[in-house]
């Protein structure tokens, strides 16, 4: 088997997937239980970039594409009910687990250089994101590509983030504010051509890259059933949330249940 050669980035994923959990949390908890906070969305864009990149180091490292794409998918199907009743989506709007599946083939084809596929596979990839309705879309499957394209150099990650960034932020919605402190300022300096860009919602998916190249030395096993539970659970506990502390939070969820699962599945029955 050919050595696998050192990363760049952080390869202690049990600890990155905990990070990203909590600013996921803070994202989501902002959704729902805080009446779409801004401020908890804006952390939450550093949740995507840790995730994408743990796939990269997955790839890099496994034996076996195909039980990497199977414990995805099953994770996909059992979280999708889950996050539609969760985050108020329906069945045509997929959880994030079918982009990193989809993102996944593709550097499936990166790595493997079969057949062209080093070609073929992740413009595959880029097209099904997009025909699928994959969450982030083709552009969460291009950082995907791009950050395994410099996957081993320090200086790359951080070049395709800053990149990255400031393309995803310029089709996002502009910041006023953060944390209650207006943004006025930065409008009005001589700097204002180098900080305006950065002042968008899905550019702050920036604040990740310091997380990318922790030089941890030591990590820690999950365990595999929990590695992969946490995200439903995730969602179920942000439920519990919003039925306790909202006053018409369990009607709101019975709803959306209702609306979106139960209906749509009776009907595919026919009942």
């Amino acid at each position: 088997m050919q050595r696998k050669s050192a990363l760049g980035g952080c390869t202690a994923t049990g600890a990155l997937k905990l990070i990203a959990l909590v600013f996921m949390m803070i994202d989501h908890a902002g959704k729902m239980v805080f009446g779409n906070a801004i401020d908890l969305r804006l952390l939450g864009r550093v949740a995507f970039p840790i995730y994408v990149w743990c796939m990269v180091v997955g790839a890099h490292y496994t034996r076996s594409f195909p039980r990497y794409l199977l414990r995805l998918g099953v994770l996909f199907l059992v979280s999708q009910p889950i996050y539609m009743v969760a985050l108020n989506h329906p069945w045509t709007e997929p959880n994030v687990f079918l982009t990193l599946m989809v993102g996944l083939c593709g550097l499936w084809g990166l790595r493997e250089k079969r057949w062209g596929s080093q070609v073929w596979a992740p413009l595959c990839a880029l097209v099904a994101a997009e025909l699928l309705g994959c969450d982030y879309g083709w552009r969460g499957v291009l950082l995907m590509m791009l950050l395994w394209a410099v996957r081993d150099s320090r200086g790359g990650i951080a070049a395709v983030m800053v990149a990255f960034c400031l393309f995803w932020g310029s089709t996002s919605a502009t910041l006023n504010s953060i944390f209650g402190l207006s943004l006025a300022w930065a409008r009005q300096t001589p700097w204002t051509g180098l900080l305006s860009p950065w002042l968008k919602l899905q550019g702050m998916a920036i604040l990740a890259l310091p997380i990318l190249l922790l030089p941890l030395k030591r990590d820690f096993r999950l365990p595999a059933w929990l590695g992969y539970a946490i995200y439903p659970a995730h969602l179920v506990a942000l439920l519990v949330m919003e039925g306790v502390m909202l006053d018409t939070g369990w009607a709101a969820v019975l709803a959306r249940w209702t609306e979106l699962v139960v209906t749509p599945v009776m009907r595919l029955f026919g009942l």
